[in-house]
């Protein structure tokens, strides 16, 4: 327990870590004073240097980090960058274990329905994180969504999956 504690420290540390970066490189982008601000394409680009030059000196920030919001043409925009500096763009990314459940549910939603409405991507997103809780049991079935469309950016409020844990009594398939 002591050690997931300190893992999960550690890892806060880097987040705020990389947040100070972050703001101190929109300072120094102010007091250059050219009009020229970061969208999240180029914040996605300098992130991924970042994680990339901590990594080749052997010094690697261990985060996974998503990118989302607006491009300068105004369209939405969601990019990934992992602790070594791999990274990639895409309608759809995940971290961690919801990148082997979640992530193909995603993309089988956004195949089946490749117009769907933020409502509709917000329901997806709902049953995900449902099924990611019920395979990580010691998780919080509390989230937040984000949307970044081209006339919205918002945070909801937390949320907490609906969970029915009647299904586990008759377990088959293990005899």
């Amino acid at each position: 327990m002591l050690v997931l504690l300190l893992e999960v420290l550690v890892i806060m540390q880097i987040f705020n870590f990389i947040m100070k970066l972050l703001k101190q490189q929109t300072i120094d982008d102010e007091v250059i004073g050219d009009g020229v601000y970061r969208d999240a394409a180029s914040i996605h680009n300098w992130l991924r240097c970042v994680m990339y030059n901590r990594r080749s000196r052997m010094n690697p920030l261990w985060n996974t980090v998503v990118v989302a919001g607006r491009d300068y043409s105004g369209k939405p925009y969601l990019g990934y960058v992992d602790k070594i500096g791999v990274s990639f763009e895409g309608n759809s990314v995940a971290t961690g274990f919801g990148s082997y459940i979640a992530q193909p549910m995603m993309r089988k939603a956004m195949e089946e329905n490749p117009n769907m409405t933020v409502q509709q991507a917000k329901e997806v997103m709902a049953r995900c994180l449902k099924v990611l809780f019920y395979r990580d049991c010691r998780s919080l079935n509390r989230f937040q969504i984000g949307v970044v469309t081209e006339t919205e950016n918002s945070i909801s409020e937390p949320i907490s999956a609906e969970t029915d844990w009647s299904i586990g009594a008759n377990p088959s398939g293990y005899e």
